[in-house]
């Protein structure tokens, strides 16, 4: 069973309810919830405009996987297909970019696959600040049943830094090698798994045709920026309801220190609404580069758990 984004019309997970229609009215059809899915009443992620990209925002096509926030371009083995697609990002900020496996079946099974993922470093649990840290990180953590077959590793693939880090588990056979690289204040990874080892280190090769665009005029990506020495105006917002699961948020602030752009990872349609109207009036010291006004990335927790204290 899987969890999937539908085009029906949902509010927090609900199906909305219009007015009763009279049978000349009434639709012919009706849009039915695909079988093996469940709409989940929960938080989900929003931005403020439909413009400006966001990380879950890249597409897969039949030949890329794309996308624009990242700047990142890689290129499909051949024959290799998305057939579902990943779950909104997670309240610590981990995003799951692609799915993907080969087309073919070999005796019925898939003998590959790859996830691209992304963490976000505002918000991430583990406390890292760059690829090998994150990597060490699920290094240290490895279950016991799994055999690291090689260390967290700095290599170079088509010009672009990565970490990589193998391990493999001996009882089902299955070889994982992970690729890591820093990009806009996340770690993206390029995580591929197979019995074939011939095949993974043909897919690790070919990362190297990836595109990884400059990020020259990306806005600075700067941790817990949203501190009273660089706020000038700050305006609480109010919940009403739901005010005890965190909300993170990641905000672009303008050369002029007002926020231009908010992108909420996890949370309720009245959360995004209340705390927009609150950023809306936040006014920030602009941030200076080369003595030069610059855009600003940066995140914000807002809200906080029943057992603890703290958020924005």
């Amino acid at each position: 069973m899987t969890f999937k984004r539908t085009s029906l019309r949902v509010s927090v997970g609900l199906l909305i309810l219009t007015p009763v229609l009279s049978l000349s009215q009434q639709p012919q059809s009706v849009n039915k919830v695909p079988s093996g899915v469940i709409l989940v009443k929960g938080a989900w992620s929003s931005s403020s405009d439909t413009t400006t990209p966001v990380p879950e925002g890249g597409q897969v096509t039949s030949t890329t996987y794309d996308n624009p926030y990242f700047r990142l371009t890689y290129p499909l083995p051949r024959e290799w297909v998305q057939k579902y697609e990943g779950p909104p990002p997670s309240d610590s900020g981990y995003y799951v970019l692609a799915q993907l496996q080969p087309d073919d079946m070999v005796n019925g099974s898939i003998h590959g696959s790859l996830m691209i993922t992304a963490a976000d470093l505002f918000f991430s649990p583990t406390g890292a600040d760059n690829a090998l840290q994150l990597v060490n990180f699920s290094r240290s953590n490895l279950q016991a049943d799994y055999k690291v077959t090689r260390d967290p590793t700095q290599i170079t693939l088509g010009g672009h830094p990565f970490v990589r880090f193998d391990y493999v588990s001996p009882v089902a056979g299955l070889h994982w090698y992970v690729l890591a690289t820093q990009v806009r204040c996340h770690i993206v990874q390029f995580v591929f798994t197979s019995r074939d080892e011939k095949l993974l280190d043909q897919l690790v090769a070919g990362v190297a045709g990836m595109k990884l665009a400059e990020q020259a005029d990306a806005p600075v990506c700067i941790k817990d920026y949203a501190t009273p020495e660089n706020l000038v105006e700050r305006v609480d917002p109010v919940f009403t309801v739901r005010r005890f699961n965190p909300v993170p948020v990641r905000v672009v602030i303008d050369k002029e220190g007002r926020v231009k752009h908010t992108h909420f990872l996890s949370a309720f349609p009245e959360q995004s609404q209340a705390i927009s109207d609150a950023l809306r009036q936040w006014k920030f010291k602009p941030y200076l580069r080369d003595g030069k006004p610059v855009e600003v990335e940066t995140g914000i927790m807002f809200g906080h758990s029943p057992t603890t204290r703290g958020g924005a």
